[in-house]
């Protein structure tokens, strides 16, 4: 009995200190490495990598083009120069984005309100006392006070800004020629990931010449900027907390 015991608490020992080993081996790398500047990845084919997946994106459909003899015009041509800017699917255009939002609102209010009611009585239909009891008639048959009053203040001082630039794919045409794009981009930076994230409807004719175009020209436009990595978790409630917060009522 006791070298059975014994078996199976060497076991789990064993399987607690693999279980260890397997987590930490980022630790040992750390370790290894003291007083070494770290190593740079070799150079390798990206598509030859355990993982890898084409990239696939909207494209336009493909047009046979068609020229005329002795003639420097193709047909459907537009310009003699190609404007180089995006006007198709699968064109790629740069969205310069600039928020500012700055608001400051101040409210106060305040009512007070009195009222006294009082009724008061000489005599008792001509008598100065009440019969049967023949006690005096009281001076004050009904007396009421009543006083309320409410303050209430409130303000708002909320001040936003976001500066850059983003790359944007057009996505889709729609029929009066108005362009959809969407961009995404991240930034790792060590255990954190940057997001940012542009979409919306956008006019050909205020994309600028150099192809890029100002987030305030985007309609139905949704900007997002955020991340997630160890800082992230870091700076939000557990889960047991938010979920608590939602289901306490008090």
């Amino acid at each position: 009995m006791f070298d059975i015991r014994v078996s199976s608490i060497s076991t789990r020992a064993i399987a607690i200190a693999l279980a260890a080993m397997a987590g930490g081996c980022s630790s040992f790398d750390r370790l290894k490495n003291i007083g070494e500047a770290p190593a740079l990845s070799a150079i390798e084919n990206p598509v030859a990598q355990a993982g890898y997946k084409p990239v696939q994106m909207p494209m336009p459909a493909v047009q046979a083009a068609s020229y005329n003899s002795n003639s420097l015009w193709r047909n459907g041509s537009r310009a003699f120069f190609k404007d180089q800017r995006a006007h198709q699917v699968g064109d790629i255009l740069t969205v310069k984005v600039k928020f500012t939002d700055k608001a400051a609102i101040a409210n106060d209010t305040t009512r007070s309100r009195k009222n006294t009611e009082d009724s008061g009585v000489d005599n008792f239909f001509g008598k100065t006392k009440v019969p049967i009891m023949n006690t005096s008639v009281p001076t004050r048959i009904l007396t009421a006070d009543s006083a309320s009053s409410s303050e209430g203040k409130g303000s708002v001082d909320r001040k936003e800004e976001l500066s850059t630039v983003v790359a944007g794919v057009v996505t889709q045409t729609l029929p009066n020629g108005n362009l959809v794009i969407e961009g995404r981009q991240e930034i790792r930076v060590n255990f954190e990931v940057r997001e940012l994230i542009v979409a919306g409807v956008v006019r050909p004719e205020d994309i600028e010449s150099d192809n890029t175009i100002d987030s305030s020209k985007i309609a139905q436009a949704r900007i997002a900027y955020g991340g997630r990595g160890q800082l992230t978790d870091v700076q939000q409630p557990r889960y047991g907390q938010q979920v608590l917060d939602v289901l306490l009522p008090f």
